[in-house]
């Protein structure tokens, strides 16, 4: 199963960079990273970006990250991916722009 990951320009250009992702702020604060299944993400987006350009989705393998990778109660009572440890690059699958059109942001086809 593929979780995807909001991030801004600036969290993606250091993540290439590092080669690694510890967290936006809200998850350095919760002590995981905070990803969302396909039918989450829009949602998410909605919810937490309102408004925002200039944003990248990014997608992983939810097994490949093993025991680190928790499922978990939180917006609506959904279970949602946590994961408890650093993104490392390797483990993206893809990414891609997240634009802005009107007051929405654009998926690429096929997610959510």
């Amino acid at each position: 199963m593929l979780i995807y990951k909001i991030l801004t320009r600036a969290q993606w250009a250091e993540f290439e960079q590092n080669g690694a992702f510890k967290g936006a702020p809200i998850d350095l604060a919760d002590g995981f990273i905070h990803f969302s299944t396909a039918s989450q993400a829009r949602e998410t987006a909605a919810k937490h970006f309102a408004g925002q350009d200039g944003l990248y989705l990014a997608w992983g393998d939810a097994d490949a990250m093993g025991g680190a990778l928790k499922w978990e109660v939180s917006r609506g009572g959904d279970q949602f991916p946590h994961l408890y440890r650093d993104w490392p690059m390797s483990e993206v699958l893809g990414h891609a722009e997240l634009p802005l059109k009107g007051s929405h942001h654009q998926f690429p086809e096929g997610i959510a």
